[in-house]
C-alpha cells in the first residue's frame, strides 16, 4: 500500500536515486532544457524548484546549502548570478514539462523538462549561417583576383601526382613479380634432390 508515500522511488536504491537527481538537476541548470521520462521529470522538478528558490537570494548560507546538491562550481555560480535573478519576480513555477510522445523501446512517456523562460537559440544559428556565408565569399574573392593561370597550375600538378603514384605502384608490382620467379627454381631443385635420395 502506498498510503502517504510522498515521493516516487523510481525502482532505485536511495544512493542511486539521489545521485541521479543531482546529475539531472545539474544538467537542467547547465542546458536549461533536458529530455527525460515523465516520472523522473516530476521528481527532479521538486528538487530543482527548491534550489532555484534559494538561488534567488545570494547569501553564504544559501550557497552552502545548494552546494550540497549541485557540486559543479560553474553551475552553482550560474544559478546565483544568472538563473536566480531571472526568476526574482516569480513566486514558484520555475519549470515546465512538455510531453513529446512515447519512447520506442519501452513506450515510456517522454517529456521535456525546461526552465519557464528558456528560449531557443534560433538567432545564434542564424548568425552562424551568416558567418559561414561571409567566410565563403572572402575565400572566393582572392581566388578570382589571382586569375585563371594560378588555378590551372595547381590542377596540372594535381593531375601529375596521381600518375606518379600509379607508376610507383606499377614498379612495386614489377618488383614483386621477380620474387616468385626466384622461388620457382628452388622448387625445381627440390624434386631433383628428392630423386637423388631415392
Amino acid at each position: 500500500m502506498n498510503h502517504k508515500n510522498g515521493f516516487n522511488p523510481l525502482s532505485r536504491t536511495t544512493a542511486h536515486r539521489r545521485a541521479m537527481s543531482r546529475n539531472m538537476v545539474t544538467s537542467l541548470f547547465r542546458f536549461e532544457r533536458i529530455t527525460t521520462t515523465k516520472s523522473k521529470a516530476l521528481e527532479v522538478r521538486k528538487a530543482a524548484e527548491r534550489i532555484i528558490t534559494r538561488g534567488k537570494e545570494d547569501t553564504v548560507h544559501n550557497r552552502r546549502q545548494v552546494a550540497k546538491f549541485v557540486q559543479d562550481e560553474k553551475i552553482l555560480n550560474k544559478l546565483f548570478t544568472d538563473i536566480g535573478p531571472r526568476m526574482k519576480d516569480r513566486n514558484g513555477g520555475y519549470t515546465r514539462i512538455l510531453k513529446i510522445g512515447f519512447r520506442q523501446g519501452d513506450a515510456a512517456d517522454m517529456v521535456i523538462l525546461e526552465l519557464v523562460d528558456y528560449k531557443l537559440d534560433t538567432e545564434a544559428e542564424a548568425k552562424k549561417a551568416e558567418k559561414k556565408a561571409a567566410k565563403a565569399e572572402k575565400a572566393a574573392a582572392p581566388a578570382e583576383k589571382a586569375g585563371d593561370k594560378t588555378e590551372a597550375a595547381p590542377k596540372a600538378k594535381a593531375k601529375k601526382e596521381p600518375a606518379a603514384k600509379k607508376t610507383g605502384g606499377g614498379s612495386a608490382a614489377a618488383e614483386k613479380k621477380p620474387a616468385p620467379k626466384a622461388k620457382a627454381p628452388k622448387a625445381e631443385k627440390k624434386p631433383s634432390d628428392g630423386k637423388g635420395e631415392k
